[in-house]
C-alpha cells in the first residue's frame, strides 16, 4: 500500500472502523498498543490518529483514548436561549479573561474588565459531545428579562477541539447570544458552537 507509514496505519484502522470490527463506541487501543501491533513509531500513531479525528471517525479528549464515532444524530434546536443540562461526564474550563474589544461592546463594558469565563461541553444524554458552550460574565450571575442571537458559519477552532474531542476544522454553527436585564443593560455573553452535522436550526 502507497503513501507514508501513518496513511498506511489510517487506512487501516480506518477499514477496522468501515468494516464494524470497532464499533460505535468502541475504545480505540492505546497509543503504545497500538504501536507494538503495527511495528511503527510514537508519531506515526499520533498522526493517523488525527488523520482519524479530522475524517470524524473517532473523538474523544486528547491525552485520553478517543472512541469510534456515532453516526451523528441531527437535532433541531428551537431556541438558543435554553440552558443545556450539564452532563456528568462533561469537560469544562474556567478562567478569568480581560475582555477583548468585540467582549467588551457585547456586553457594554470597558475592553480589558477581567470577567468570569466557563466553557462546558455539550453532553447529549448517550454520552456523545454535541457542541460546546462559553458563557462570560462580569460578577455573579445575574437574572435576564430578554436576549439577543446572531448565527454565523464557524470551524471548530483548536482550542474548542482540545476541550471537547470534536474535529479541528469541523463546519459549525456559532451562536452568539447576550442576554439582559429588565433596564437592558447586558448581563452576560454567550458562544454557542454547533457541529452542523450534528444540529440543523430552526427559525
Amino acid at each position: 500500500m502507497a503513501g507514508a507509514p501513518y496513511q498506511r496505519l489510517a487506512a487501516h484502522l480506518r477499514a477496522l472502523i468501515e468494516t464494524g470490527e470497532w464499533p460505535p463506541g468502541y475504545r480505540i487501543p492505546s497509543h503504545a498498543k497500538l504501536q507494538q501491533q503495527h511495528s511503527v513509531g510514537r508519531g506515526v500513531v499520533e498522526h493517523a490518529i488525527a488523520q482519524l479525528r479530522q475524517e470524524g471517525l473517532i473523538e474523544g479528549v486528547r491525552r485520553a483514548r478517543p472512541t469510534v464515532t456515532y453516526p451523528p444524530a441531527v437535532r433541531t434546536l428551537v431556541s438558543p436561549d435554553v440552558d443545556w443540562p450539564v452532563h456528568p461526564d462533561a469537560k469544562r474550563a474556567e478562567s478569568r479573561p480581560l475582555a477583548h474589544d468585540d467582549l467588551a461592546a457585547r456586553l457594554d463594558i470597558t475592553p480589558r474588565t477581567r470577567l468570569s469565563c466557563l466553557a462546558v461541553e455539550l453532553v447529549d444524554g448517550s454520552g456523545v459531545t454535541v457542541g460546546l458552550c462559553t458563557t462570560w460574565r462580569r460578577g455573579r450571575r445575574r437574572e435576564y428579562a430578554s436576549y439577543r442571537c446572531e448565527i454565523l458559519p464557524h470551524q471548530i477552532t483548536a482550542a474548542e477541539a482540545e476541550l471537547t474531542g470534536l474535529a479541528a476544522g469541523a463546519a459549525a454553527w456559532l451562536l452568539q447570544r447576550v442576554r439582559y436585564a429588565a433596564d437592558g443593560r447586558p448581563v452576560e455573553a454567550c458562544d454557542l458552537v454547533l457541529p452542523m452535522d450534528r444540529w440543523r436550526l430552526r427559525a
